[in-house]
């Protein structure tokens, strides 16, 4: 997310700190960097420049530049400018009336991703408790009700549809009767992609907010378009009551345009960040956490909030009783890599861990952890538990039976003893085992 932005600003950013002292001119050369990569990430040049004269502003003065470390305080105001840019704190929640059903419509381009986007929002909400209905609205693409009822029965949530309606407003209706008639907490509605040039269509859809009077109305937009984005969203926020946006696509080389331009010309916040193609890749916006990865100081709140939601802790409670008796087997250890591919691709976990960046131009071979799974897949059950019974035959077999080579086996091996090893040394003093095995 953002990778070509963090990794610039990080240049700029660098200079700065590594300085003991800081002169005004020093301040204005780097906002002026700054300003130049902010366009070059499509950001829009009115909330550029005037988010570098906030910056400005506080940055070339007194107190910052004869402080004991002037680079960090600058930097701690590009970031306090850059949390309001994004708006603010957390943001306006979901409210979720007592009378009957909230309400969430989903608006947007065709192709942006609001059908997948309706499911994901269904099931974050249905793993906070609440009771989902999703409305197929759609009827310009009949793909869609298909997609809709097959990613709802994926996530155990309930589709209104009718494949011979004509009319998506009667349907509406139909679906808002339906939820607060069978007491849903919340009816999630996918709409028919739109051109916001269509006049018929943006007609329509307005026709359809009134109908569902939603307390809601999300623009799905494609992350990846940058100002292109921007301008979707003006000509529909003219048209639509837009309490919010959804920006898709962020788990892939977004320049940053569209999120960091949305607040300023729009008035919306960002709600929501489709990280993924997966069903669980959502992500609740939070301006700070966002601007603490622009800037490359991670994000731990959402990296403990995705272990939490993900991670199965009943086997985490069972493996920390196993090492206390100093009991890690390679069945625990095929256990433990599993479970780290739920919480994500490991390059985008690294991001969210201050401090742990990779070098330019590194990146995590993800191949390697499936190489590692291959190789104790191949062992029997007795190989996982007893490793040194694994002779040279053994590692013949078993490289055979993974598709790798009898080097990859060895390596794997020894991997394994130098992490028994250093296991050995926590496990039998509570409340000190590393930070992921407790």
């Amino acid at each position: 997310m953002f990778d070509e932005l963090t990794s610039k600003l990080a240049g700029v950013f660098r200079k700065l700190t590594g300085r003991g002292r800081l002169s005004e001119q020093d301040v204005r050369d780097a906002l002026r960097d700054v300003r130049r990569i902010l366009l070059e990430a499509d950001v829009n040049l009115g909330v550029a420049r005037d988010f570098i004269k906030r910056v400005e502003s506080r940055a070339v003065g007194t107190e910052i530049l004869q402080s004991v470390a002037p680079g960090q305080q600058v930097v701690k105001v590009v970031f306090d400018e850059l949390v309001q840019l994004l708006g603010g704190g957390a943001g306006q929640g979901m409210q979720f009336p007592s009378n009957r059903s909230a309400v969430v419509l989903m608006a947007g381009l065709q192709g942006s991703g609001k059908t997948t986007s309706a499911a994901k929002l269904a099931r974050y909400w249905r793993e906070r408790g609440k009771r989902v209905l999703l409305a197929a609205l759609d009827l310009r693409r009949p793909a869609a009700i298909d997609q809709l009822e097959v990613l709802g029965r994926s996530i155990d949530v309930p589709v209104h549809l009718d494949r011979k309606a004509t009319d998506a407003v009667t349907l509406a209706g139909q679906a808002r009767h339906r939820a607060d008639r069978e007491g849903f907490d919340l009816l999630i509605a996918d709409t028919a992609g739109r051109l916001h040039v269509d006049e018929e269509l943006m007609a329509e859809v307005e026709r359809v907010q009134r109908a569902l009077d939603p307390t809601d109305t999300l623009l799905v937009l494609d992350g990846m378009t940058g100002q292109d984005a921007v301008q979707i969203a003006e000509a529909f926020t003219k048209r639509l009551r837009v309490t919010g946006f959804l920006l898709t696509k962020m788990d892939g080389d977004a320049r940053g345009g569209a999120a960091l331009s949305l607040r300023t010309v729009c008035g919306a916040p960002i709600r929501f960040l489709g990280v993924g193609e997966k069903v669980d890749a959502l992500e609740p916006f939070h301006a700070d956490r966002l601007a603490s990865r622009i800037l490359g100081m991670g994000d731990v709140l959402t990296l403990v909030e995705r272990a939490q939601e993900r991670l199965d802790h009943t086997k985490a409670e069972a493996l920390e009783k196993k090492l206390r008796k100093e009991r890690f087997t390679l069945e625990d250890f095929l256990g433990q890599l599993q479970e780290m591919k739920k919480l994500g691709p490991l390059d985008e976990l690294m991001k969210m861990i201050p401090g742990a960046r990779l070098p330019a131009g590194a990146q995590i071979d993800e191949r390697e952890l499936k190489r590692t799974e291959a190789i104790i897949q191949s062992m029997t059950a007795g190989e996982r538990e007893r490793p040194q019974i694994i002779d040279g035959s053994r590692r013949k077999r078993i490289a055979r039976g993974s598709g790798t080579t009898v080097q990859d086996v060895n390596r794997l091996l020894r991997q394994f003893e130098q992490t028994q090893a250093m296991l050995k040394r926590f496990g039998g003093k509570r409340g000190r085992l590393p930070m992921g095995m407790r």
